[in-house]
């Protein structure tokens, strides 16, 4: 890939995937550059500082690749450590790359959504403990009411491939309760973790039709491509040959088997070490 400068997209597992599809598909010209730690995944439950190491050397990686935008499509890091890599790491690595997140692109479009001003999280423990949608949510809207549930099994399941069993769907209905019942007056849920997309129409049919589920994919790719827009010098660094390479800390074969499950075509990747 000499020569070419992708747009780097990271997560630390297959739910960025996710957010892959549909950039890609507003943004057909471009290369991208894909990479999942699933070696250390899931990043949920650990720490802000672990968290933060592991997503600095995957955003190193991704500059030594050519990337001079990465995002983090991921809730987790862009929860833990985004901020501390625009604001710490960046002006000393190359002050002209740009980093950006999924929670605030996510956030801006649902205070425009909710009616009732009554908003749901379903996320991972991590995402839910570092209160990043509740502070997001309420900068465009203080009058907006956040609840959040940590969905900690969601992901295993998702992974696994055994979401839809009785007992994952017993899983999931059991926690989407648990956040329906801290507030009767939700409208709009939110799903704050990457993978979610995958039961995205199981959870739509198991809440009020007057609760509408929301997906981070095609609000990133949005906010990604009027982003581009607005930075064209950016932009024209970029290069555009449609390709789209995928990288992972784990062997290259259960990747391949995994991701071509969540992007429903064939991936061939190639096995990095930090």
């Amino acid at each position: 890939m000499q020569g070419d400068s992708p747009i780097g997209v990271f997560d630390s597992g297959y739910g960025g995937l996710t957010i892959l599809s549909e950039i890609r598909k507003k943004l057909p010209d471009y290369d991208f550059l894909y990479l999942g730690d699933n070696a250390r995944a899931p990043y949920g439950n650990r720490s802000f500082d672990i968290v933060y190491e592991y997503t600095l050397e995957a955003v190193k990686l991704l500059f030594s690749r050519g990337c001079h935008l990465v995002i983090l499509a991921c809730n987790t890091a862009s929860a833990k450590a985004l901020r501390t890599i625009q604001q710490q790491d960046l002006p000393l690595l190359d002050p002209s790359k740009r980093v950006l997140g999924v929670i605030r692109p996510s956030t801006e479009e649902i205070g425009q959504l909710t009616k009732s001003k009554h908003v749901g999280v379903l996320a991972t423990e991590g995402t839910v403990q570092s209160q990043s949608y509740v502070i997001e949510l309420q900068k465009f809207g203080p009058e907006i009411t956040v609840n959040q549930q940590s969905c900690p099994l969601w992901v295993p399941l998702i992974e696994s491939n055994e979401h839809f069993s009785e007992a994952g769907k017993n899983i999931i209905l059991k926690d989407v309760s648990s956040l329906l019942a801290k507030d009767p007056k939700i409208d709009t849920i939110i799903l704050g973790c990457t993978h979610y997309p995958l039961i995205h129409e199981f959870l739509t049919s198991i809440v009020s039709p007057k609760i509408q589920i929301v997906s981070q994919g095609k609000i990133v790719a949005n906010k990604l491509e009027q982003y581009l827009l607005n930075h064209p010098e950016l932009s024209v660094r970029c290069t555009k040959n449609s390709s789209v390479h995928f990288l992972t800390t784990e062997d290259s074969k259960i990747f391949n088997e995994n991701a071509t499950r969540f992007l429903r075509n064939a991936v061939h990747a190639e096995t990095i070490h930090f």
